[in-house]
């Protein structure tokens, strides 16, 4: 038989043996999204934020900058990041995936944009190309409209700036949040001002906004294809491993540009919040979820479908 001193040290040790395996077991269910506050990324991880939380995982949404989404993959402080767009990211994204701290997985939405634009009235005057804009530097008042600062599209518009490329050298990069940016371009365009500024689509701005993409993007800028873009889903080393089931979600997971400008048109014209309208349109559409959902279990290995529909129940 067990000695009294014995059998304290073997309850104490099995105690701890819980607590440890309970840390474990929370850990195995925790997936920490970066986003960096653009409404496109915004949507598609609160979406994936939704869709794991209803299958029983801790899932977090983090806003940060581009950069900090890829140092805190790199330091295993993030996990999943679903705004890759490519290639203006590279010069950010590419050392870490040449070092293996962070994987490019799937493409979540191929046919994307991301360049310069202007109003249509702009266009219509004759600034079409990139090489166009220093003619017109005077009506533009020598400016260029980013967003947030860290921003690889910014870093592309100051590099630009930088080394006078397309004769820009005397321009100036004016960096603002999304919102800030579309709410000068909006002023903008009231009084037939003229503008540049960064534009991207999947977005509402296209609808809000008669504008065109200017041509002339080289591959030391926005991409040889006039800023076509591809994002992808890209997850910290060896999230995958650790995480199977989730990481069967993140590669059945695709938001095609179509679905994406429904909700952000949805957003705009009826004032409904990020979470609200991608819901809705995905009760609208269930063929996307179960897409989604296929091959993919709860965290504790019940189907994922059904635990996914229970949520969906609640939508209006």
């Amino acid at each position: 038989m067990l000695g009294a001193t014995t059998k304290r040290m073997f309850a104490v040790l099995l105690f701890t043996a819980t607590l440890l395996m309970s840390g474990t077991a929370l850990a195995g269910k925790s997936v920490r999204f970066v986003n960096v506050g653009w409404t496109g990324v915004t949507i598609k991880t609160e979406l994936a934020v939704t869709v794991l939380d209803s299958l029983g995982y801790e899932a977090e949404n983090l806003l940060v900058s581009v950069p900090i989404a890829y140092k805190a993959m790199s330091m295993n402080e993030a996990d999943v990041f679903l705004g890759n767009w490519m290639p203006s990211m590279k010069s950010i994204a590419e050392k870490f995936f040449n070092d293996g701290s962070v994987v490019q997985l799937r493409a979540n939405m191929p046919g994307a944009k991301y360049t310069l634009a202007v109003p249509a009235y702009v266009y219509e005057g004759g600034l079409q190309d990139f090489a166009d804009i220093a003619k017109f530097a005077d009506k533009l008042d020598h400016k260029i409209y980013g967003i947030e600062e860290g921003n690889d599209g910014n870093e592309i518009i100051q590099t630009m700036i930088d080394k006078d490329m397309f004769g820009l050298g005397d321009f100036e990069l004016i960096p603002s949040s999304e919102a800030g940016m579309l709410g000068q371009v909006q002023s903008a365009t009231r009084t037939n001002r003229w503008v540049v500024f960064l534009g991207w689509a999947p977005h509402s701005m296209n609808e809000r906004i008669d504008m065109r993409y200017l041509t002339g993007s080289t591959a030391e800028t926005f991409g040889e294809n006039d800023g076509t873009a591809t994002i992808y889903t890209n997850v910290r080393k060896g999230f995958m491993d650790e995480m199977p089931n989730v990481g069967r979600f993140l590669n059945n997971l695709d938001f095609p540009v179509s679905m994406m400008n429904q909700i952000m048109t949805e957003m705009t014209e009826q004032e409904t919040e990020t979470l609200e309208a991608g819901m809705r349109w995905l009760k609208r559409h269930p063929d996307v979820y179960r897409g989604w959902l296929e091959g993919v279990t709860t965290a504790d290995g019940k189907p994922a479908l059904p635990a996914f529909e229970q949520r969906m129940a609640e939508v209006e």
